[in-house]
């Protein structure tokens, strides 16, 4: 099966929750909330996630660094997710 470009280095919902270590509902759960972009393949709508997203999203954790002062990190949006349930 031949695969495209675009999505060769695309993840899919079980390979990010297991490097973000949450469970694939909470993942597809901030995908919804606009706190990690998704994007849609094939016919079913699939969710994949760019390997470069990820890995922002690691380094913006690591350090505690917003990248953009003006606005709140993808980090405080999780961590206010986390602590409203």
């Amino acid at each position: 099966m031949m695969k495209n470009n675009l999505t060769d280095n695309m993840l899919t919902v079980r390979e990010v929750s297991q490097i973000l270590h949450v469970h694939s509902n909470t993942l597809r759960r901030w995908s919804d909330l606009g706190i990690i972009k998704a994007y849609r393949i094939g016919p079913r709508g699939d969710r994949r996630f760019r390997q470069e997203d990820i890995d922002l999203l690691l380094l913006e954790e690591s350090k505690g660094l917003p990248t953009n002062a003006n606005e709140s990190t993808k980090i405080d949006k999780i961590n206010q997710y986390v602590m409203s349930r």
